[in-house]
């Protein structure tokens, strides 16, 4: 009986905490969020590189390197396709990171995964189980990624231009269900699938911790190679290397109709709060050191004309 309610609840509760989620992300959203992009163009088309085509590559090495079986394989393709989430834009702030560029980078990402979701996951379906045609997001369940992922987005953004007050006041009560309702749903979805969970774990939890260290390096390091400053930086940083878990589980087991192929989310859903955490403090300690640096090299460029001055 209690595994035939964890699964009513991730078969039910799941999509709906997932359209809570979006939804409260669409009610703190408006149009500049995506004119803002004019005003950080390069941190933005950096981002997008990183997202789209970097951690896909990323993801397919661990994947091949860990000889991960064909079902888990494209459950690795699917998470490292899915967006960035709304907590990156938490991590964000944690760490000194510009919000502001987290918020236009999720609402552009949330966009673009419609149609980069479906044909990364297609392709990793095509290459690790090419003779299972039962698998795949062809175009009915494209549209379904469609109503996930934007439907919500569309109509918090609705609300907010219809009733921006009411927008503000409902943003705190909206992130707190989504949070709540969101770990009961986790409760039930282990509870339901315990046995294959822990079958599983040991082979996870290292290929998505690498996963997640090397995401946030590549977000961190990428921009600042590229001359992004370092605020935008770390925003870039969380908002590539924090994934949508709950987006690829959602997808896997209601769209795809796979539980197994959604258990690298899982596993990865709950290492990477600590992962991130721990990357934080040590982005953190940098920038605090280099600021330091920084601020001794002025302090000593201004005093040295002082020791040279001539005394009379």
């Amino acid at each position: 009986m209690i595994q035939a309610m964890g699964s009513a609840l991730t078969t039910i509760g799941l999509p709906v905490a997932l359209g809570i989620i979006m939804f409260g992300l669409g009610l703190s959203l408006t149009p500049g969020d995506f004119a803002r992009v004019a005003r950080y163009p390069k941190a933005v088309i950096v981002a997008l590189a990183c997202q789209l085509v970097l951690l896909p590559a990323i993801a397919f090495g661990l994947v091949v390197l860990f000889g991960l079986p064909p079902v888990l394989a494209v459950g690795m393709m699917l998470l490292a396709a899915s967006p960035g989430g709304t907590t990156a834009n938490l991590y964000s702030h944690l760490f000194r990171g510009d919000v502001a560029l987290n918020i236009t980078l999720t609402a552009i990402n949330s966009v673009l995964a419609v149609f980069t979701l479906p044909l990364i996951t297609n392709l990793a379906i095509q290459y690790f189980l090419p003779g299972d045609d039962g698998l795949g997001l062809q175009f009915a369940k494209t549209v379904e990624v469609f109503v996930i992922v934007l439907v919500p987005v569309v109509l918090g953004m609705l609300v907010r231009w219809w009733k921006a007050g009411f927008a503000d006041r409902m943003d705190k009560p909206v992130r707190i269900a989504s949070v709540v309702i969101l770990a009961v749903v986790i409760v039930g979805a282990i509870v339901s699938n315990l046995e294959l969970l822990l079958a599983n774990f040991g082979i996870l939890a290292g290929i998505t911790v690498l996963f997640c260290v090397l995401s946030l390096t590549v977000g961190y390091v990428a921009p600042r190679l590229l001359r992004v400053d370092r605020r935008q930086s770390v925003a870039c940083s969380f908002e590539i290397g924090i994934h949508n878990a709950t987006l690829a589980i959602v997808i896997a087991q209601t769209v795809v109709g796979s539980i197994e192929m959604s258990l690298p989310a899982a596993v990865y859903g709950v290492l990477m709060f600590f992962v991130a955490l721990g990357f934080g403090f040590l982005i953190r300690g940098r920038g605090t050191a280099a600021e330091s640096a920084a601020g001794s090299a002025a302090g000593s460029s201004v005093d040295a004309p002082a020791e040279r001055r001539p005394t009379s």
